[in-house]
């Protein structure tokens, strides 16, 4: 946490350029917010905070070599007062909930960043947490919601590719009416009408990775 009067350090880690650029513009026309860091991947940004010590982290959730999540988890574990906030597209809460299960205090979108971005660096220095109402609201309506496990996730993913039954088993090496079984509990879980609704869910939730899907 950031001492009063101070400077802010902060270290942003996306694998967009014009995202650190926007950023970091921002930034420069705060006298109070300096940027130390910069990072392409989770890997950089780890290795970012043990050089610079940042008092505020912004982390995007999908870069290649180590994402946004296993990064924050492994900040989190050498510091575990490090304020990090996830910088994300997704309005998705089961992603909210793995970056606060993670270590994450913080949740932006990068749709809001230009009206958000100062007050919220401000606000994880000073020692507070920033969700949006939003997410918040998606938080709160989904807590003690069962969870899909791993497998289902899986299946739910390769249905949103366009996957019947058959070809689900063959890629997971499972038998066609296990996936059925698997089809049957997700559909359940997220409270969906068909695979196709509970596709809708997966995405909307940030359950299933949008970037994926055709």
């Amino acid at each position: 946490m950031a001492s009063s009067g101070s400077i802010i350090k902060v270290m942003v880690a996306d694998d967009h350029p014009l995202i650190r650029e926007g950023i970091a513009a921002v930034i420069e026309s705060q006298a109070d917010i300096a940027l130390v860091g910069e990072a392409n991947n989770g890997r950089e940004a780890v290795e970012g905070f043990l050089q610079h010590q940042p008092d505020v982290i912004l982390m995007d959730l999908q870069m290649p070599e180590m994402n946004g999540i296993d990064a924050i988890r492994a900040i989190h574990q050498g510091a575990p007062s490090a304020r990090i906030a996830v910088l994300t597209t997704y309005r998705g809460d089961v992603r909210a909930l793995h970056a606060i299960q993670a270590g994450a205090v913080g949740y932006l979108l990068k749709s809001s960043l230009r009206r958000e971005l100062v007050d919220a660096i401000r606000a994880l220095a000073a020692g507070k947490r920033w969700f949006p109402p939003e997410i918040a609201a998606e938080l709160a309506e989904h807590l003690g919601v069962e969870n899909l496990s791993l497998r289902e996730v899986e299946v739910l993913q390769l249905i949103s590719l366009g996957h019947a039954n058959k070809v689900i088993a063959k890629r997971l090496a499972i038998t066609e009416d296990t996936v059925k079984g698997h089809v049957k509990s997700v559909i359940a879980k997220l409270g969906a009408n068909n695979r196709t609704h509970a596709v809708a869910i997966g995405l909307k939730r940030g359950i299933i990775d949008s970037s994926l899907v055709g």
